[in-house]
């Protein structure tokens, strides 16, 4: 994979700053940069292509249902599903609240339990939180093992029959642990439960099969992987997807309605209720064509590198605290002596270097980790060695300032 092509400007308008220079962006893992693929998808689809889907007869609509639907057929593929599997939603937040809400709103009943782990994203916590209300679940906590990877062996000393559901991150967006999802999933269906898996942080950085995992349940958002904000996917085995109800009623999720009644129609339809987002569909599919042409296994190996670089280069100095696995997937978190993350990134921003200073929406790993916050640098497939060279020189820089 050549870096000078994957950073040139002509491919990636967002990697210049304002006054046209390099921008070292290591923010990645909450959103990605687009590629003028995708841009240009998203500006024709909006433009000269533009009309409404599934409910026109002339030919303009026609053609935008099919280069929809054709969407969905490529972000299916993407994680090795079908069409008739995949829900577009609003993002991967949404797609997990609509399993909480129908599936889980179904089937879980006072008593049950939920597995999460340690590391979850919030998004992966508080819609199971919100249901233990109305169905009187319980949700249990998995630790983590020493390096920060969802400790298996304790979820299978953990796991029950009572537990109808495991939820876990397929990537840790803090660590970059990655879950060894087909382990995770046998574990899960011993014991007669179903599995979640958040694959916010694998679906752009490692090659992923749905239908080889055996999975449940998985989720993901576009912006991620270098498509558009606003849209995500909730991909679920059929015969799941077609026992849960709808869970927001409208146009497009009915067959008839009458006063008296109203019947729906077949997932995935039941569950995109109102006009959908046309656009941003499309741009998904472009960002998944993308992907699929530069080859998962190539990215990975990209960033894998670079996150080789990266924690060799911090780990050089003593003022610096790394956090995770050493062969984290594309993300490296950590804490520098004596500096609030909210600093340093303030410094970093002064020398044109973006990197990801909070709590990341996983509150309960930073009380883990013993930490209010950490830094995190992350990669794409556009990062390459300079922007780990101007993270350091922003380090070296802001310990002289606090020295």
């Amino acid at each position: 994979m050549s870096t000078e092509t994957l950073t040139r400007s002509a491919e990636w308008p967002g990697l210049l700053n304002a006054e046209g220079k390099r921008w070292h962006y290591l923010d990645t893992a909450a959103t990605a940069q687009k590629p003028q693929g995708v841009i240009d998808a998203m500006t024709r689809a909006m433009g000269a292509d533009y009309a409404t889907v599934h409910r026109g007869v002339y030919t303009r609509s026609a053609e935008m249902t099919l280069a929809y639907e054709a969407a969905r057929r490529t972000v299916a593929a993407l994680i090795g599903g079908r069409e008739d599997e995949l829900v577009f939603t609003r993002g991967a937040t949404e797609a997990i609240n609509l399993v909480a809400q129908t599936w889980g709103v179904s089937n879980l009943r006072p008593g049950d339990r939920v597995l999460l782990s340690q590391l979850e994203h919030h998004s992966n916590i508080v819609p199971w939180q919100l249901i233990r209300e109305r169905t009187g679940l319980e949700i249990d906590v998995c630790p983590l093992t020493e390096d920060g990877r969802i400790d298996l062996d304790a979820a299978e000393r953990m796991l029950t029959p009572a537990h109808k559901l495991v939820a876990f991150a397929h990537i840790s967006n803090v660590l970059g642990s990655v879950l060894d999802a087909e382990r995770a999933v046998k574990l899960a269906h011993g014991v007669g439960a179903k599995i979640l898996l958040d694959g916010c942080q694998a679906a752009a950085r490692l090659p992923v099969d749905v239908t080889a995992l055996g999975c449940d349940f998985y989720v993901f958002s576009a912006h991620k992987l270098y498509g558009p904000t606003g849209i995500g996917a909730l991909w679920a085995k059929k015969d799941l997807l077609d026992a849960m109800p709808p869970w927001q009623g409208g146009g497009s999720m009915i067959d008839r309605v009458t006063f008296a009644e109203t019947t729906w129609a077949p997932a995935p339809q039941r569950f995109e209720a109102g006009t959908p987002a046309i656009v941003e569909a499309i741009a998904f599919g472009s960002a998944a064509d993308f992907l699929t042409g530069h080859g998962l296994d190539a990215i990975h190996a990209h960033e894998a590198k670079l996150v080789r670089m990266a924690r060799e280069a911090l780990g050089r100095n003593n003022s610096v605290r790394l956090f995770g696995p050493e062969d984290s997937a594309g993300i490296v978190s950590f804490a520098l002596e004596g500096v609030h993350p909210h600093d340093l990134g303030t410094i970093l921003d002064e020398e044109n270097v973006a990197i990801r200073a909070g709590h990341h929406c996983a509150q309960p790993l930073m009380e883990h980790l013993g930490v209010p916050a950490t830094a995190r640098a992350s990669f794409g497939i556009y990062s390459d060695e300079s922007d780990i060279a101007a993270l350091v020189r922003g380090i070296e820089r802001t310990i002289r300032i606090f020295g």
